[in-house]
């Protein structure tokens, strides 16, 4: 069966969703230089909280995008790393990244002239 994202039943806008949440997007993009422990990946990410982060891993694992390997040490090392699927999204989530980075300075540009024009609009 073909999928399309635009149908109201298509499975693949749940992980459209997924990859809506800026906390998945980094926390990929963060993956990308290789295997990192959770508080590494914390401090990656600057900003996610520890219960975030946890949420994140979680959600990314069930779809087979983030492997988390439990070594056996005192106390449990848990360390995550991209698969091969999510080695793959990475890839363009680098993109994604990079056309944000890039384009900043003329989004702000345009965010600001918006909202000088509707608050000329509500004041006029």
């Amino acid at each position: 069966m073909p999928y399309n994202v635009y149908s109201r039943n298509c499975p693949a806008r749940l992980v459209l969703d997924r990859l809506a949440d800026k906390w998945a997007l980094l926390v990929i993009g963060s993956l990308r230089e290789g295997t990192l422990r959770f508080n590494q990946l914390r401090r990656e990410v600057d900003g996610v909280s520890q219960k975030v982060l946890s949420q994140t891993l979680k959600k990314l694992e069930r779809d087979g995008i983030v492997a988390r390997t439990a070594l056996p040490t005192v106390p449990v090392t848990v360390e995550y790393a991209l698969t091969t699927l999510g080695t793959t999204l990475a890839e363009t989530i680098e993109h994604l990244s990079s056309w944000a980075e890039s384009n900043m300075e003329e989004i702000q540009a345009a965010q600001a002239r918006y909202d000088r024009r509707e608050t000329a609009t509500v004041a006029g």
